[in-house]
């Protein structure tokens, strides 16, 4: 009988047919909550992960898990802990949506450095004089700030260093780079005209921007976040951008997904909201499916996966 792997519906087919192609079951679930993973595959020895969150609960119920194959680059929806302790691999993407999470990073900072989604908004309502009372700005001689470099980080700095802007970057470990100075946390967010986050989620970055940070900032900067929802203090940024304190934000991640349409987030005319699409293309959707199953068939295999996130006990 053929090992199950619980996957998400809405996983690309190029990541199920490899599954399928090492003879492996594949059991679609719209929606892998809790409920849906112990009633549709208690019995699984894998399972494929977009960002729903998996934990003790769950874990502990599937005596035949031996890997959890995360969809992505973050893993903060999985308890590591959890998995360990019940000898359960955690693996994610890293190679998989770098370039594609760094192209639409680009694409939201010229959105809102143009207006462009709100100026077609108003087209579209009629206000075809919106855009001559709603300048935008020319990015080239201005300064971005790059928090995290990682994989992402550094290919922002890449692709951005055409733009004719000066780059800043700030790491925990700095390395080199050939597109921007490092600089010390302080001098980032003073010196930032736009302010780009590429951090993962753990205890010490949650809420690095907060509202010590956003005070920081100067009055005309930019906050644009495609890492994680909890790397911001979002009360403090809505206060911030109610207040002018800084001229706006794009936000693709939130602390709550999909963004509960009673947020006040919705409620701000200089706010770019985009429902977590950073790595949303066809090309990213595939690498990551296919890298993903391929983790699952290493595991199942007896070797051990290339990206692991956790140790097994």
């Amino acid at each position: 009988m053929a090992d199950k792997v619980l996957v998400p519906a809405q996983l690309h087919p190029d990541g199920k047919r490899y599954l399928q192609e090492h003879g492996f079951e594949v059991v679609e679930l719209m929606r892998a909550n809790a409920e849906n993973i112990l009633k549709n595959g208690k019995d699984a020895t894998a399972m494929i992960l977009f960002l729903d969150p998996v934990g003790e609960k769950v874990i502990s119920q599937m005596p035949n898990l031996k890997i959890i194959a995360r969809h992505g680059v973050g893993y903060d929806s999985v308890d590591l802990d959890a998995s360990a302790r019940h000898g359960v691999w955690v693996t994610n993407t890293p190679n998989a949506n770098a370039a594609t999470v760094a192209e639409t990073t680009l694409a939201e900072i010229l959105d809102v450095s143009k207006h462009l989604t709100k100026d077609s908004m108003e087209m579209r309502a009629g206000n075809s004089a919106y855009p001559l009372s709603h300048l935008g700005f020319d990015l080239e001689g201005k300064t971005l700030g790059i928090l995290g470099y990682g994989k992402i980080g550094r290919l922002v700095a890449k692709k951005a260093s055409g733009l004719g802007m000066r780059i800043l970057i700030y790491n925990r470990t700095p390395r080199e780079s050939l597109y921007g100075e490092f600089v010390d946390l302080d001098t980032l967010l003073k010196s930032a005209g736009i302010l780009t986050l590429h951090l993962a989620a753990n205890p010490q970055t949650r809420h690095i921007i907060g509202r010590p940070q956003l005070a920081e900032m100067k009055r005309g900067s930019m906050l644009i976040n495609l890492g994680r929802g909890v790397l911001v203090d979002t009360d403090a940024l809505i206060e911030a951008l109610k207040t002018g304190s800084i001229r706006g934000a794009a936000l693709d991640v939130f602390d709550e997904e999909p963004l509960p349409m009673s947020s006040e987030l919705f409620k701000l005319d200089n706010m770019l909201l985009t429902p977590h699409i950073g790595s949303s293309t066809v090309e990213s959707f595939s690498r990551m499916a296919t890298d993903a199953a391929s983790e699952v068939v290493r595991v199942l295999s007896g070797d051990s996966p290339q990206w692991p996130v956790n140790h097994p006990l």
